[in-house]
């Protein structure tokens, strides 16, 4: 019947799987419990923050542990074009046996899933929308952001006046949301009254210090975590907050060396600090590499040599 059953077989269950999850994730268990006591209160959340702090990859992972079924916890991505028509359903062109071009209404992610949850009551449906904050959100909603807080009301529809539709509690939303591109202030109170927002940065709440627990589990360096953890005290003081940190993704990769992290920084950081900082040539050739590790490298060096050190006496 799915991991959220009410027996006491079921809660046990859920009670490992999501601490197995949260070992996999290096998070607090009572973080990820958190995150499903939410979405069995309102049915979606959001989880938002500066790229690279593993939204998507966390969605994703917890759909998986609530959702064994696919087909029963799609991903859909909104970028500025989507439509109502892309998401819910709407008129395409197509034709019929005698090749004559017409339209037929087709169903978008959100009605096919909705009918695969109409066919098997009481089976939890999850749907990932990724990078939700990019299309204009009340023109793809429509009428559906009443639905996703009266749910089992029906409603009529754009294009179904004659057949009213309603949004099963069986079905649950995880939506993502970049906080670098600006996007962000333009969700409107109607939109966050209906969705929990979880915050996803790195230098607080449940992913502070993840890149750290990373490197730990997996051997690699600490200066790494070190060295990005005060860039992003910097980056805080700069920018007048956290939603323009740098993400603990960019660098949880194997080898990781002065080299490694030198690639990583002059093509993945230093574009996205030339965005932030556009204009500024100060403050941008302060936050390039070169800059960056001369004011860490004696802490960085000194890291480097307690390590070595370290494997030196293991030898």
């Amino acid at each position: 019947r799915g991991i959220l059953h009410s027996t006491t077989s079921y809660t046990n269950l859920r009670r490992r799987t999501l601490d197995e999850l949260a070992d996999e994730l290096l998070v607090d268990r009572e973080f990820v419990a958190d995150v499903v006591a939410l979405l069995e209160d309102k049915k979606q959340v959001v989880f938002y923050g500066p790229p690279g702090t593993g939204k998507t990859y966390f969605a994703r992972k917890l759909a998986e542990t609530l959702v064994n079924d696919t087909e029963r916890r799609p991903i859909v991505q909104f970028h500025p074009s989507t439509s109502y028509e892309d998401f819910f359903e709407g008129y395409r062109p197509d034709t019929d046996a005698n090749g004559t071009m017409i339209y037929r209404l087709q169903k978008g992610p959100l009605a096919e899933l909705a009918a695969r949850s109409n066919e098997a009551p009481g089976r939890r449906h999850l749907m990932i929308i990724d990078e939700i904050n990019r299309a204009n959100l009340p023109k793809v909603l429509g009428e559906l952001l009443f639905l996703l807080e009266y749910r089992d009301t029906p409603v009529r529809t754009l294009y179904r006046p004659d057949d009213p539709f309603e949004l099963s509690k069986d079905i649950w939303f995880i939506g993502t949301m970049n906080t670098a591109d600006r996007s962000v202030a333009l969700i409107d109170a109607a939109l966050r009254r209906r969705f929990h927002f979880v915050p996803f940065f790195p230098n607080q709440g449940p992913m502070r210090d993840l890149l750290d627990r990373w490197l730990r589990r997996e051997g690699e360096p600490a200066w790494v975590g070190e060295l990005v953890a005060q860039v992003n005290d910097e980056l805080e003081r700069a920018l007048g907050g956290p939603h323009l940190q740098l993400g603990p993704s960019h660098f949880m990769k194997h080898a990781l060396d002065q080299e490694a992290v030198r690639r990583i920084w002059q093509y993945d950081i230093e574009p996205f600090i030339e965005d932030q900082f556009f204009g500024d040539a100060t403050q941008i050739e302060y936050f390039r590499f070169p800059k960056v590790w001369n004011r860490f490298k004696y802490l960085a060096e000194e890291s480097i040599d307690e390590t070595q050190d370290s494997d030196e006496r293991e030898d």
